[in-house]
């Protein structure tokens, strides 16, 4: 694409026909309108309209004014391998021709901006787990693998040959879209996988993994599967990581800001000063981070799971602690080049997660944080369910004012959605209860 591309030329080397118009609410629901090329002048001129509050959640009442999608033409995407002639946009909502504040594309690019005028550009990795489900006989989940039943099902090769169709297709479809796939592997749960991409700019990056999710529920579908990130889908089984590897550049210079330079290295995990108060910033948030990176009822039972699972290890952290090459933490610290925030769950939205996490990091900065020992963390109390996740937030201004960053009122809006989830899981009358309750009086 030239700086001088327009979305009709796009279409027009491409081969595209039609166009998604895509953008998420505040959940990470994937909205789109299917726009034909006959119209593609007026929508990058125009934007494409919604009715905000049948979108979802996205800060609309029934009588606010449409919600406008506007495309950012660097996201342009094709997608023939979904369907031929077929491309999608990532957009920012627009209400009476200003960015909705409410938006969460609209939210990491308003953090982005502010990390450039402290001097720093965000990177972002993605770490995005999935199962692949069918229904057995009875309605039960069960993998799409039928022989997909071992103990330790990570790594094993002949489980990756079971499903080659399907990840080839979709690592073919990175690679085609130029993302750079370079591993597929099964992961730790019957039925869990995992397909990595390069790394790039924290926007980049949340548009991927949204334009991932997509690919892998459509594609899965039909093939008979259902693809699922929910973070807890099983009991015994690992749940599924969305983990994010972070890193600063220096905006002037480009260079990497967290490799220690000589002996600027207080810690000993080859980091900076300000990598590691980036570190110290985002383990002082955690309990109000873990309300936004794991933002659903079942996201506390893989954080807090009671037992291990069937092999022998749930890989979720329990306590906003740090350390180096060790998968037990909250942060973990693989090499000089990155951290990896292990918190974040697959329903949690990417480019609220990356807003609020740099968010926590740079407060980090700004504060001149400190860390202790290598293992250990604040000694605050890390949530044991989302309605402790939402206290905490409701009591943090640094990731209150992430979420606030474009406008007022969206912080205290998403904890109400999450206060209403949790309250409506609690009044549900479950299964667990009917065990342990009916006849023990």
């Amino acid at each position: 694409m030239t700086a001088t591309s327009t979305l009709a030329d796009l279409c027009a080397a491409s081969g595209t026909k039609f166009i998604l118009a895509l953008f998420v609410d505040l959940n990470g629901k994937p909205c789109a309108k299917l726009v034909p090329v006959e119209a593609v002048d007026e929508l990058a001129n125009d934007g494409v309209g919604f009715a905000g509050y049948a979108v979802g959640a996205i800060g609309q009442e029934p009588k606010d004014p449409d919600l406008v999608a506007i495309p950012d033409l660097a996201s342009f995407t094709p997608i023939p391998f979904v369907r031929e002639g077929l491309a999608l946009v990532h957009c920012d909502p627009h209400v009476e021709g200003r960015p909705w504040p409410f938006a969460p594309r609209v939210i990491l690019k308003e953090v982005v901006a502010k990390a450039a005028a402290a001097g720093f550009a965000p990177y972002a990795g993605a770490e995005v787990e999935y199962f692949l489900l069918k229904r057995d006989g009875e309605g039960r989940l069960v993998p799409a693998d039928s022989d997909d039943s071992a103990a330790q099902p990570c790594y094993d090769a002949r489980g990756v040959t079971r499903m080659y169709d399907h990840l080839t297709s979709i690592s073919t479809a990175m690679n085609q879209l130029g993302w750079g796939n370079y591993a597929n592997d099964h992961e730790d749960g019957n039925g869990q996988f995992e397909q990595n991409f390069q790394y790039a700019d924290a926007l980049t990056t949340a548009d991927r993994v949204v334009t991932l999710r997509y690919l892998l529920s459509v594609l899965a579908h039909e093939r008979g599967m259902i693809a699922t990130f929910m973070p807890k889908p099983f009991a015994n089984r690992t749940g599924n990581g969305l983990h994010f590897h972070l890193s600063l550049r220096d905006v002037a210079t480009g260079s990497p800001a967290f490799p220690a330079n000589g002996a600027d290295d207080p810690v000993g995990l080859g980091l900076s000063a300000t990598a590691y108060s980036f570190v110290a910033g985002i383990l002082e948030h955690a309990p109000a981070l873990q309300a936004v990176i794991a933002p659903t009822v079942n996201s506390y039972k893989r954080t807090g799971a009671v037992a291990s699972s069937a092999s022998g290890a749930t890989w979720a952290p329990r306590l906003p602690t740090y350390g180096g090459n060790d998968r037990t933490h909250y942060v973990r610290v693989p090499d000089d080049q990155r951290i990896e925030l292990r918190g974040g769950d697959g329903a949690a939205n990417p480019y609220l997660a990356i807003a609020t996490a740099v968010a926590a990091g740079l407060d980090g900065i700004e504060q001149g944080l400190l860390l202790g020992a290598v293992g250990t963390g604040p000694e605050t109390p890390f949530p044991l369910t989302l309605l402790h996740a939402v206290d905490a937030l409701e009591d943090d201004k640094a990731v209150k004012g992430a979420l606030d960053i474009a406008g007022p009122g969206v912080a205290d809006y998403f904890a109400k959605l999450k206060k209403d989830e949790f309250f409506a899981y609690h009044a549900d009358v479950s299964d667990w209860e009917h065990d342990r309750y009916l006849t023990a009086f």
